[in-house]
C-alpha cells in the first residue's frame, strides 16, 4: 500500500465510523489542520501519533509505518483543481496572490511566508446572511539572504 491508497482508505473508514477531523486530531493530540493534513498524506508523524491514529482508524501496523514515513508533499496536480471548493482558493491566489505578496513585502521586506514554519486555523462563524468561513494562515517570515 502506498500514501495514496492509505489516504483513500482512512477517508473512507472515517466516513464509516462517523469520525470527525477534530475527534482524531483530539485522540492524536494535535491540531484539527496538522492532523487532517497528516491523515490525508501531507505531514509525517511521529510513531506515537501514527500509533494512536492507527488505532483509532483500525489500521494495521505497517499503514501506521506509513503515516510516520516522510511524506511527498504537493496534493495537488499541475491542472487547474475542478473541485469547487479548492478551485475557490486557487482562485483567490489567482486574484489577490500578487496584492498578499506586495503587502507581505511592504510590512516585512524582500522573502517568502513559510509552510514549514506554519499553522493554520479554520472557523465558521454564523451569520444571518449566510455564515462566514475564517482561514487563519499563519507562516513565519523568511527573508531572502544577502551575500
Amino acid at each position: 500500500m502506498n500514501r495514496a491508497e492509505l489516504t483513500e482508505k482512512i477517508v473512507a473508514i472515517k466516513i464509516q465510523k462517523g469520525l470527525t477531523w477534530a475527534g482524531l486530531a483530539k485522540k492524536i493530540g494535535q491540531s484539527e489542520c496538522w492532523t487532517t493534513a497528516a491523515l490525508l498524506g501531507q505531514m509525517q508523524m511521529t510513531e506515537k501519533e501514527s500509533k494512536i491514529a492507527a488505532k483509532a482508524l483500525g489500521l494495521s501496523a505497517a499503514e501506521a509505518k506509513i503515516l510516520a514515513s516522510c511524506p511527498y508533499r504537493g496534493s495537488l496536480g499541475q491542472a487547474v483543481p475542478t473541485d469547487a471548493l479548492v478551485y475557490r482558493f486557487y482562485e483567490l491566489i489567482q486574484v489577490y496572490g500578487t496584492t498578499i505578496k506586495a503587502l507581505i513585502e511592504e510590512k516585512c521586506g524582500d522573502g517568502i511566508m513559510s509552510a514549514i514554519d506554519f499553522s493554520m486555523d479554520i472557523k465558521k462563524q454564523p451569520d444571518p446572511k449566510g455564515d462566514r468561513v475564517i482561514v487563519t494562515l499563519n507562516g513565519k517570515f523568511l527573508p531572502y539572504k544577502r551575500y
